[in-house]
């Protein structure tokens, strides 16, 4: 029986409602450049991709040009802050969680492809820093999720190794990037599903080694 260590959450749709607080932020800060992304383009796109590779993209396309690149993600920035400030709070049930796995000794972390300051943002508003050894953005890695850096750069703070590490994700960039990384991956398909009997489940079933990287 190999013991799991430690678990490291993506942020957005796991630990905090916010994937509707970057759609709209984003199709603000694209609005005076006469654009806008529709939910169902967004969500199998764009979801979970930090914005200055939602921009390549859509430069990429031929949808908007490089030179507005810098005002769109400026007024995204402050958009996303402006939703977060008014918005984010602290979930009983999550902060909870998070005092409960600590206090049996896991170690925690939280990797996200937020960009740090939005990040930063959203832990204190939802009350989830005081359980946290480690918080990574998409600032602090070369390469964002689905690349395997973020997770593997958490693990090497916390000096765990991939075997020894739940990490909870639920879109498809994150869990790629999770299973990249050599984690045992619980995908989850709501924030609401991320609860006590079905963490602490995946726990004990990757501790028996019932679950695969």
């Amino acid at each position: 029986m190999r013991r799991i260590k430690a678990i490291l959450f993506d942020l957005d749709g796991v630990l905090v409602d916010a994937q509707d607080w970057h759609f709209i932020a984003f199709n603000e800060a694209l609005e005076p450049f006469g654009l806008q992304i529709g939910r169902g383009e967004h969500d199998e796109r764009f979801d979970g991709l930090p914005t200055h590779v939602k921009l390549a993209t859509l430069a990429d396309e031929g949808r908007l040009p490089p030179d507005v690149h810098p005002f769109v993600l400026r007024a995204k920035q402050d958009a996303t802050r402006r939703l977060i400030l008014a918005r984010c709070k602290p979930d009983p049930e999550k902060t909870d969680l998070l005092r409960e796995l600590r206090d049996r000794g896991l170690r925690l972390a939280v990797c996200s492809n937020s960009a740090r300051e939005s990040l930063r943002l959203m832990l204190e508003g939802a009350g989830l820093v005081p359980f946290l050894e480690c918080a990574l953005s998409a600032d602090d890695v070369a390469r964002p999720k689905p690349a395997p850096d973020i997770y593997r750069e958490a693990m090497a703070r916390l000096g765990v190794e991939p075997g020894e590490t739940v990490i909870v994700e639920d879109g498809a960039y994150g869990v790629e990037s999770a299973r990249r990384a050599g984690g045992r991956v619980l995908q989850v398909g709501s924030i609401a599903e991320v609860d006590r009997s079905r963490v602490w489940d995946f726990i004990e079933s990757a501790e028996r080694g019932v679950v695969l990287p």
